[in-house]
């Protein structure tokens, strides 16, 4: 009886020690995600910016040529 309580008992933290290892990785797992989502949300903010600063321009290109083409 005590062999069988021993062997449960041993199971029993040998998947405690699994749980563990897996709740680990996981975290790792999540703060690295966390870590390349902020990432990535910086660089889509970037993107927006430079792509705003590319419609101004492209809006004032496009006004400046309707007065050239007005004035001719």
């Amino acid at each position: 009886m005590d062999a069988d309580l021993a062997a449960q008992l041993q199971h029993l933290v040998d998947r405690v020690d699994t749980l563990a290892e897996r709740v680990r990785r996981l975290n790792d797992e999540n703060r690295s995600l966390r870590q390349q989502q902020e990432q990535l949300a910086t660089e889509r903010a970037a993107l927006l910016a430079k792509n705003e600063q590319a419609r101004v321009r492209v809006e004032a290109m496009i006004a400046r040529l309707k007065s050239l083409e007005q004035h001719t």
